[in-house]
């Protein structure tokens, strides 16, 4: 793959522009037979340069170019060189936004290349532009090579089903074709479901995620299902062809090879025979010459005879063995009609166990019909009670629920009022308590202003009077001022302590709000933990109902495959039966022509046998006809 490295810098230097470090990455860990450029965002000048090695290139099989940010114009050049590739069998152009040039090129590519098997065009735009979808359609109806189609996600509408559908009816090279998550709609769905019947080759279509409705989708599948069918018979039956085939052809083998030993024997014996004849021209010569010579030839004459008599003899003998291997391959051949009439039975036999385990299975299987069926009723008694059960479950619930909503409205209610009530007092026991400070610094205030007014005339007279009498005075005021200030200091510390009284009443009342607050959120949950509890129930419900229908679903198209399978063994039955009628009318009509050869062979052996025997008799007729005409007759005593 450094090669391919090296073209492709080569070209984009041509180009006038520098490759791309991230490809030239990708191109060095190349995998053999694999190019992935994913998610790798490709310039037009790099898509030219691909395009112009794709032409040429001979060694890559797959092509991913999924998630590559493809201009229109780098699109049609990568296409464009892919047309003339005959080595690439996987494409994948997913997520490009391929649009109206992308998907002409796209439809020149399917005309053009004759090697593409899979091609992703998932995540596109092919079917917002109708025009350039038709082109793509038409050329997917040409094409013969392409076998998976992947258009999912490509804004195809019915119009775009309507293309393909005309494209369906004529392609017969496609094989699977995914088309969800499109507009196609009923129109589209109805357009696809009335090209199935002149499509033999498609046996995979999905349409999911299209708005199709169910009997059609049902439709799809039906024909799916009867594509892929014919497809294992059409290939059950080619290997079936296939081996008779070649058993028809090792016996025509068979044949032949006991064919060309027969002439091969045959001509040996014609050697012989005609050796024999050349020995006894030469032995005719040998007797005219001994004949000339009169007198030394007679008993010389008399041996040739004799040896004529011998060959006369193992020609016969010779004859004889020939009519035994008549005999001998007329009984091989009574044998192997035998042998195939035994067979013929034996095939008989099996077909009719065949038919009677048919049956057998057949009746098995309405018995489990009747049987799925019961099921099927006590399972609807099964789900209506469930429902009726799920009713009342959802009433109880319902009740509970607006049970539980108007104890939280109380609740609310109860705590608005318990938060309203110890506002009150708290902004109350505020009031209080600043008027009530405030009053105490104001008090005290003045009665240190006072005590100091106090001191201060009471220092003025103590120091005018000097005498014991007002200095008593004095400190029994002073006493009495004493007194009075402990007292204020008492009753400031009770107004503090009627302040942390209230304080600590509020934080009480605090914490009965949070905890009101805390069961109000507790029962929120419990309500949740309810609503999600019926979530959960509804849902297992569901399930089992759909689990239910989806096993008595697939019962039942068991069974339907079970008659399907019945009705081709019995189709597959007719056709064996026929085919071994065919091959025993053909194997009787080889009988029938080995048996004229046999005949014209033994034909042409007794005419060989009377002309050995005429050549004898006109050989001894000469011979005595010789001897007899000759001078020595009266010398030599009579035969």
């Amino acid at each position: 793959m450094e090669e391919f490295r090296h073209c492709y810098s080569r070209l984009c230097r041509e180009s006038g522009a520098e490759p791309q470090e991230t490809v030239l990455q990708k191109l060095q860990e190349l995998p053999r037979g694999r190019l992935d450029l994913a998610t790798q965002s490709l310039t037009v000048d790099t898509c030219r340069a691909l395009g112009k090695l794709l032409q040429k290139e001979a060694l890559l099989t797959e092509l991913i170019l999924s998630d590559c940010m493809l201009s229109e114009e780098g699109a049609t050049l990568l296409l464009q060189g892919l047309c003339a590739n005959t080595i690439v069998r996987f494409l994948d152009l997913k997520g490009n936004n391929l649009q109206a040039a992308g998907t002409e090129a796209l439809g020149l590519l399917l005309r053009q290349n004759k090697s593409i098997q899979s091609l992703t065009l998932e995540w596109n735009n092919l079917g917002t532009w109708e025009d350039a979808f038709a082109a793509f359609s038409r050329a997917l109806a040409g094409n013969g090579t392409l076998r998976q189609l992947d258009l999912r996600n490509n804004q195809i509408s019915h119009k775009g089903a309507e293309e393909l559908a005309l494209a369906l009816t004529c392609n017969a090279s496609l094989q699977q074709l995914d088309l969800r998550w499109n507009n196609i709609g009923l129109l589209g769905g109805r357009a696809l479901v009335n090209s199935l019947p002149r499509n033999r080759a498609l046996w995979r279509l999905e349409l999911a995620g299209n708005n199709i409705p169910g009997d059609v989708l049902r439709a799809v599948e039906q024909a799916m299902d009867r594509n892929r069918e014919r497809q294992t018979t059409s290939r059950e039956n080619q290997a079936r062809a296939h081996v008779l085939s070649k058993e028809v052809q090792h016996l025509q083998e068979e044949k032949s090879r006991q064919f060309l030993d027969l002439m091969e024997t045959i001509d040996k014996q014609r050697k012989e025979m005609a050796r024999s004849s050349r020995a006894s021209a030469a032995c005719v010569e040998q007797l005219q010459e001994a004949l000339n010579e009169r007198h030394s030839v007679i008993n010389a004459l008399k041996a040739k005879l004799q040896m004529a008599e011998a060959a006369r003899a193992l020609s016969e003998q010779k004859a004889q063995s020939l009519g035994e291997l008549l005999a001998a391959a007329e009984q091989e051949q009574q044998s192997l009609a035998q042998k195939q009439a035994k067979e013929h039975r034996l095939e008989q036999q099996e077909a009719a166990e065949r038919e009677s385990k048919l049956l057998r299975d057949l009746s098995a299987a309405n018995e489990k019909n009747l049987l799925l069926r019961n099921q099927v009723d006590e399972l609807e008694r099964k789900v209506r009670s469930r429902q009726e059960q799920l009713f009342l479950a959802r009433q109880e619930l319902s009740s509970k629920t607006a049970e539980l909503k108007m104890r939280a409205s109380q609740a609310e209610e109860r705590l608005e009022l318990e938060k309203k009530r110890s506002r009150q007092s708290l902004e109350d026991l505020e009031q209080l308590r600043a008027k009530e400070v405030e009053h105490m610094t104001r008090h005290l205030e003045e009665s240190e202003r006072t005590m100091q007014e106090r001191v201060q005339r009471l220092e003025a007279s103590r120091l005018s009077l000097e005498e014991q009498q007002r200095l008593a005075q004095l400190e029994e005021k002073l006493r009495l001022l004493a007194q009075a200030r402990d007292e204020a200091q008492s009753a400031c510390l009770q107004q503090r302590q009627t302040v942390a009284d209230a304080q600590a009443r509020a934080s009480q009342l605090g914490l009965q709000v949070e905890g009101l607050r805390r069961r109000l959120e507790e029962l929120q949950q419990e309500l949740s933990n309810k609503d999600q509890e019926k979530v959960a129930e509804v849902s297992r419900v569901r399930v089992e109902l759909q689990e239910q229908n989806g096993r008595l679903q697939a019962e039942l198209a068991a069974q339907e495959a079970l008659r399907e399978k019945v009705a081709a063994l019995e189709r597959r039955l007719k056709v064996t039966a026929s085919d071994h009628r065919e091959a025993l009318l053909d194997r009787e009509s080889e009988n029938a022509s080995l048996r004229e050869k046999l005949r014209l062979k033994e034909a042409e052996i007794a005419r060989i046998r009377e002309e050995e025997v005429q050549r004898a008799s006109f050989l001894q007729n000469a011979v005595l006809a010789y001897v007899q005409g000759s001078p020595l007759r009266a010398m030599s005593p009579p035969k």
